[in-house]
């Protein structure tokens, strides 16, 4: 799907994107051995709480949320990705598994959509490639006392790694979300972009902003500053909560 496309879809209505995928996670009650299952069971940490790995040992309960969303009449539905980078998955030892739960996260997603479009016929449906910020932060490294602070490098890589696996997986668009360190957004969008390359595939960007009661991101960034600072990747479409 090129970026033409979604925005043709755009202009005919407007595009709702489904909601939060923690909270309906959360309704399940899922236990340490579910987040586990079979793949996991001996795992030296504990996973409860790793939202991500649920792609790969409990796939039926991510794909029963994203058909919920899309039978509620959302558009596009993000992948269950948020925190599937290497960075992030180090938490629970699972940062081998990174590109593995991103490429899974995006297939499913993808899979679900299909079937829905198929029962469906006519009804266009999404999949938006659903990429953190990590808890790190080039910007505030220091306020943060983070004792393994990021560089660009490893930033970049982490995200190059996972949007490629989006990518691979079947997303049709990448959503870098929960943005609250303009130097972490750019180094996202670079490791798309180049991850579009590698790939041999473009899909639009879309940039989900957050912001504090000062309206400013938490490093300090205005949105006029933040669009500076993006702008070079030409997202498809920006947006702030």
């Amino acid at each position: 799907m090129s970026t033409t496309s979604l925005a043709s879809a755009a202009r005919e209505r407007v595009l709702v994107l489904d909601g939060a995928m923690g909270t309906m996670i959360q309704t399940f009650g899922l236990d340490e051995a579910r987040f586990r299952g079979h793949r996991f069971a001996n795992h030296p940490r504990p996973l409860k709480g790793c939202n991500d790995v649920l792609c790969l040992t409990a796939p039926e309960v991510i794909a029963e949320i994203h058909r919920a969303y899309l039978d509620a009449g959302a558009d596009i539905i993000e992948t269950n990705s948020f925190n599937s980078t290497p960075l992030s998955l180090a938490e629970y030892g699972l940062e081998e598994h990174s590109e593995e739960i991103a490429e899974a996260a995006a297939r499913l997603a993808r899979i679900t959509a299909d079937e829905w479009e198929s029962a469906h016929p006519g009804m266009k449906r999404y999949v938006a490639g659903s990429m953190g910020p990590t808890g790190k932060s080039l910007t505030m490294g220091a306020t943060l006392a983070d004792a393994h602070p990021a560089t660009w490098e490893t930033l970049e890589d982490a995200f190059f790694c996972q949007a490629a696996a989006l990518i691979r997986g079947g997303a049709d668009l990448l959503l870098i979300e929960t943005v609250f360190d303009g130097l972490n957004a750019k180094a996202a969008l670079h490791g798309a972009r180049r991850a579009m390359s590698s790939e041999g595939r473009e899909v639009p960007l879309m940039v989900s902003v957050t912001l504090t009661e000062s309206g400013r991101t938490l490093s300090g960034q205005t949105l006029e500053a933040l669009w500076a600072t993006i702008e070079f990747a030409r997202p498809w479409a920006v947006g702030h909560h």
